[in-house]
């Protein structure tokens, strides 16, 4: 089994979303693990491409994400300032009262920043905890003189840029910071689509870099191929498979090839017409995905070849996740760790 990875592909996605918002610092989001495809390989190819502003979700990411990245490198902990974490190199995104008087009294010249809640109701201040809070936190000590490193807030709805939510969010995130002299946040990859109303100061592509909607020109990431174990004949009337649920119409051969639900390719896939690739061709996944498994009808192939692709250009991580009634998002993050990972760099 192998997962290729294209950073130079990653890297001229992360470069094509910059030039969308060429008044905006362009930073990366490098959670869970850069999306599944290893944040020591990933953050250290978009720092040469310019990045120097990573996003990981919890205090133990940036940690492990650290040494690989130069010191001029920012790594934001969108979950802020939790009890107990050690968040020396960090920057903890803060998210109540609470983690803010906690890293003031834990880190009282320490580099922080804000994230508002301007309506997704999950993570940031509310309006009126940022009101009571705002001149504090905007005049609090900190590396670069005083106030935080970022004030920010997230979108619920970029994806789907006709949605009332994106206006309504982008007014109160202007309601609650217009003024202030921090920078400012608002865009991961679907709302630097939406338009230069929505950039400010710096901007947060995520799935985009990956070769994910909804960057519908981006350049794919990843490439999926897996081992063929064993192939067999089988009569017209047999079935293939847990549950009999796919039964040959005529004589075939079935190929076995070397992953499964336990592997990210999720069960949902079975009968959803997803294909495996040998070069140009096409052939059919039959039967369930099983924790190990997968099976294959390689009738038509005119030649089986070691190695059977399920991700590559011509069916990427939304294909894919659209058969399974999914997301990119999941697809990418559940690429499972007994894939061997090879990395193009150029």
């Amino acid at each position: 089994m192998g997962l290729t990875i294209d950073l130079a592909a990653l890297a001229a996605n992360w470069t094509a979303l910059a030039r969308q918002a060429p008044g905006a610092r362009p930073g990366a989001v490098v959670k869970a693990d850069a999306y599944g495809l290893g944040a020591a390989q990933v953050a250290p190819a978009l720092y040469d491409a310019g990045a120097r502003d990573f996003f990981v979700a919890l205090a133990s990411e940036g940690r492990a994400l650290r040494p690989h990245l130069a010191a001029d490198a920012r790594i934001f902990i969108l979950s802020g300032h939790m009890q107990g974490q050690e968040l020396d190199g960090l920057i903890p995104v803060l998210n109540s009262p609470e983690q803010f008087f906690r890293d003031r009294t834990l880190r009282p010249r320490g580099d922080f920043a804000i994230q508002l809640d301007s309506g997704m109701n999950r993570l940031g201040f509310e309006p009126a905890e940022w009101a009571a809070i705002r001149s504090e936190a905007l005049s609090a000590p900190s590396p670069q003189g005083s106030g935080p490193a970022l004030v920010m807030s997230h979108l619920m709805c970029a994806d789907e840029p006709d949605h009332p939510a994106n206006a309504a969010q982008l007014c109160a995130f202007r309601q609650m910071t217009d003024g202030i002299s921090a920078p400012r946040s608002l865009a991961a990859t679907g709302g630097i689509l939406l338009g230069p109303d929505y950039h400010f100061d710096l901007t947060r592509p995520g799935i985009g870099l990956y070769g994910g909607q909804p960057f519908a020109v981006s350049r794919p990431v990843v490439r999926l191929a897996l081992d063929v174990i064993q192939t067999r004949s089988i009569a017209a009337g047999e079935a293939v498979g847990y549950g009999c649920t796919w039964t040959a119409a005529r004589p075939s051969r079935i190929a076995t090839v070397a992953a499964g639900y336990a592997d990210g390719l999720l069960r949902a896939l079975s009968g959803s017409g997803a294909v495996l690739w040998a070069g140009d061709r096409a052939a059919p996944m039959v039967g369930r995905v099983s924790m190990d498994l997968i099976t294959v009808d390689v009738t038509d192939l005119p030649e089986v070849p070691p190695a059977l692709e399920i991700l590559n250009a011509r069916q990427g991580v939304d294909d894919l996740a659209a058969l399974a009634g999914t997301i990119g998002y999941e697809i990418l993050t559940s690429l499972g760790p007994r894939y061997s990972r090879h990395y193009l760099r150029s």
